[in-house]
């Protein structure tokens, strides 16, 4: 990936990055901003073969080894992410755990598996393919548990041979401190809202529809596109908090209860934000119904925490939304009740 092809708000960042030396970063910030984006484009300009390192600018994209990691087989870089997100991205997975889901034996993980941390640190040890080094990209890096992370930590702390390390992460909060601190932090900048809309629209958005959607994914570029390729309309997102004021799951009819969490925690932020005097951030300030009390609040937010942890996996989904929106209505309707 070259610097051509990163999203505008990324392309300054990459130069920035790839002036500065370090042998791991931690590219950090809020989902939909681009940190898997910028995390490859930055192995693929270590790795490039013709790149103009006077220029500061980023891989050719037209290289053996740029072509190498367009077609997902370059010898030298190693892609470190849940399988689920390896098949979600293009990445092949190792043949024994494809055999193994392909043969049914289990379901696809959603954490990036110690046995390919322990393959990635073998990688790291092997002498370079190509001879431009040797990467390890890390997406999203919260998602190693803790043995898998440890397994990570003693590599990170004395690299063997030229090898680099680009862990991406949407929660570095969740990283163990001892992996935070073993890398060069950079935090992604926020792209100007007319830039984030120009860019949807360029990717071909309803321009009428680019600003609604940046507001339902909070001003995440990436966020609102795939909102956009799921069909959310914009007008339907406004009225969705009345919506759930009269306890109608037909709204959410359409959502996985997932995804059916996340709005309601979008409606929860806003409310929260909206009681205590701030802009909301989601929704039109007047798209929301009364603020509820902050315990009534506090107390639906903690419900979403939990009830978000069996989400992928519910006993019932379509019993899971009704009473998601049945809590939604009680806490909404109890905003009369203020003490």
């Amino acid at each position: 990936m070259n610097a051509s092809a990163l999203s505008p708000w990324l392309r300054e960042p990459l130069v920035e990055l790839l002036r500065q030396r370090g042998h791991a970063w931690l590219l950090q910030g809020p989902s939909g901003l681009g940190q898997y984006e910028l995390g490859l484009a930055l192995a693929a300009a270590w790795l490039c073969e013709q790149r103009d390192e006077e220029t500061g600018e980023g891989a050719c994209g037209h290289c053996p080894s740029c072509h190498a990691i367009q077609v997902r087989t370059h010898a030298d870089l190693c892609m470190l992410m849940p399988e689920v997100a390896m098949q979600e991205l293009g990445w092949p997975l190792d043949e024994k755990a494809q055999a193994d889901i392909d043969d049914k034996k289990r379901k696809p993980s959603r954490e990036i598996r110690v046995e390919a941390m322990r393959d990635a640190v073998g990688f790291a040890q092997r002498t370079s393919g190509r001879g431009r080094g040797k990467v390890v990209l890390v997406y999203p890096a919260e998602r190693m548990n803790t043995v898998t992370a440890n397994t990570l930590l003693k590599t990170l702390e004395e690299p063997v041979g030229d090898v680099r390390f680009v862990l991406a992460t949407e929660a570095a909060w969740q990283l163990l401190p001892t992996i935070r601190s073993r890398c060069l932090g950079f935090t992604l900048p926020w792209p100007a809202s007319e830039e984030a809309r120009d860019w949807l629209v360029a990717q071909g958005v309803p321009p009428a529809d680019a600003l609604g959607l940046l507001r339902s994914a909070g001003g995440r570029p990436s966020d609102a596109l795939r909102l956009a390729g799921q069909g959310q309309s914009p007008k339907a997102w406004a009225l969705l908090p009345k919506a759930m004021s009269r306890g109608d799951a037909s709204a959410l009819a359409d959502h996985a209860p997932s995804q059916a969490i996340g709005v309601l925690q979008k409606l929860c932020h806003d409310l929260m934000a909206a009681g205590n005097g701030a802009a909301p951030r989601f929704f039109e300030a007047a798209d929301l119904p009364p603020a509820p009390s902050r315990v009534a609040l506090a107390r639906w937010s903690k419900s979403l925490a939990n009830a978000a942890k069996t989400a992928e996996h519910p006993f019932n989904a379509g019993l899971m939304l009704e009473a998601l929106v049945s809590e939604a209505r009680t806490t909404l309707n109890s905003a009369g009740r203020r003490p």
